[in-house]
């Protein structure tokens, strides 16, 4: 996966919250072999970084740390929010969520637009979180995202994709990495949104809230890797009828 000109083996990337601990999240990034993983500014504490913080359980040396803006309402937050984890040494990529309603965790697709043209001009890698809308994604590439990340389904919602369809059209529409961000469940929904053609899938609440974090981990790092291979491999047309796995053309005394 190369996004912005920066080439990942692995196609998966995760989140840092939920989990029972610091350590357990640990072990979950290192199962799912990832090289990314996202963490949300306002979590960390960048004024007193003598007290333990999720940071000292992220080997920087092996993973990229991709600050995101979670929890910001407006742009001018978000961009500030992307500001201040730059200044922290995080990143200057961040991963930019500007929230538009409470209860569903939807995105504010104008203000997101306007957050980004802000952020690219100061230099940040962006990738916004969005709705599956075909436009808003072509405003967003229009206006020097790095990617764009489409949710297959609310945030932590685990529903998996909900319109299939629509991620297709937005994988059509750009010519930048899609990476489905939100809503995954199981590993199976990981590798649907893999077979749509998605670049890389971004997860985190799936992993963290499963029975055994840790296995489920793996299972998506497996999820992704086969349904990339999958799309890559061109699945069989889709057929009304049945057609023979063993055809009887050629056969000796076969019925006509």
């Amino acid at each position: 996966m190369i996004v912005a000109g920066r080439s990942f083996r692995s196609r998966l990337i995760v989140g840092t919250g939920k989990y029972a601990s610091f350590s357990l999240m640990k072990a979950c990034h290192e199962a799912t072999g990832t090289e990314m993983v996202t963490v949300a500014v306002r979590r960390v504490n960048l004024s007193d970084r003598s007290k333990e913080s999720l940071l000292d359980y992220i080997d920087r040396e092996r993973f990229m740390i991709l600050p995101n803006t979670a929890a910001c309402y407006t742009a001018d937050d978000a961009v500030r929010t992307a500001r201040l984890g730059r200044e922290a040494g995080l990143s200057d990529w961040v991963k930019l969520e500007v929230i538009g309603d409470e209860k569903t965790l939807f995105p504010d697709t104008e203000a997101l637009v306007a957050a980004t043209k802000t952020l690219v001009a100061e230099g940040f890698v962006v990738l916004p979180y969005t709705n599956d809308d075909v436009v808003v994604a072509k405003k967003l590439e229009a206006a020097g995202a790095a990617a764009v990340m489409p949710l297959g389904a609310p945030i932590g919602s685990g529903l998996g994709i909900q319109n299939p369809g629509n991620l297709e059209l937005i994988r059509e529409a750009i010519s930048i990495p899609m990476i489905v961000d939100a809503g995954v469940g199981t590993a199976s929904d990981a590798t649907v949104a893999m077979e749509l053609g998605a670049d890389g899938v971004l997860m985190n609440t799936a992993i963290a809230e499963a029975r055994d974090p840790v296995k489920m981990a793996e299972a998506m790092k497996l999820a992704v890797e086969s349904g990339r291979l999958a799309f890559e491999a061109g699945r069989m047309p889709r057929r009304r009828y049945a057609s023979a796995s063993s055809p009887l053309e050629g056969v000796v005394g076969a019925r006509r």
